[in-house]
């Protein structure tokens, strides 16, 4: 136990307090599905969180992502005098030093398993051979990664270059047609935030889909000590 109130807005960062800081949770919004036992107050979803809801709880901190949330909810539930802390998470360097910066605000100190994960990430071998792809994260319309995420970021270490990484926009929509005409090695089609499965998304591709776990792929928590492994896998099976 901590002594100190929390809620999160954020999927990932609930895991990890959750793992890190145990007791101090004392919300979380409604797509806070790890871990799958967590029982505390749901405060809505991170686009329309509850603020009445989150202000009755009293907490100490509320934690917040600068992505995720929206600045009108965060800056109200600052007007009632609840401290905020806002991440911003856009590739794996940022991931560990704003997990180290959450931690040490719930009063908790570092978990073992971010030094797995540190060591996890720092120990990859070079990759035999750099794919190009795109990584559809969204259809109807289709969106890929762009420029500046921590999921292309997490790729690029795998040795998948993401065909998008210089494009202006971070989540661009995209035409499926002009996705097709870059002509990449791999299409890489995560869980999450669209559920990509072997049914719905490699049909759309002559490219070989790798189907991969979005929670491994671009959340920052726990889930990063094994990622490298999983995500190797995925990518792996997809050759065949």
């Amino acid at each position: 136990m901590t002594g100190v109130r929390v809620v999160s807005l954020v999927p990932s960062l609930t895991e990890a307090v959750a793992a890190g800081a145990p007791g101090a949770l004392v919300g979380a919004t409604e797509w806070c599905s790890h871990p799958e036992d967590l029982d505390v107050v749901r405060v809505g979803g991170t686009k329309n969180p509850d603020v009445r809801r989150i202000i009755g709880l009293a907490p100490d901190l509320v934690i917040a992502n600068e992505e995720e949330n929206r600045a009108p909810d965060l800056a109200a539930l600052r007007a009632a005098g609840i401290e905020v802390l806002v991440t911003e998470v856009r590739d794996l360097p940022e991931a560990f030093r704003e997990l180290a910066r959450v931690l040490a605000a719930c009063g908790a100190g570092r978990p073992g398993w971010l030094d797995d994960a540190e060591s996890a990430w720092s120990q990859l071998p070079a990759p035999e051979a750099r794919l190009k792809a795109v990584i559809p994260i969204w259809r109807r319309p289709w969106m890929v990664l762009g420029r500046d995420t921590f999921a292309g970021d997490l790729l690029r270490r795998l040795g998948v270059d993401n065909a998008y990484a210089t494009h202006a926009e971070r989540y661009p929509r995209v035409p499926v047609e002009e996705l097709r005409a870059v002509a990449p090695d791999v299409v890489v089609l995560p869980d999450e935030p669209y559920r990509f499965t072997r049914e719905d998304g490699p049909e759309e591709f002559t490219a070989l889909s790798a189907l991969v776990s979005g929670r491994h792929l671009t959340w920052y928590g726990p889930s990063l000590a094994e990622a490298p492994a999983v995500l190797s896998e995925a990518l792996r099976a997809a050759f065949r």
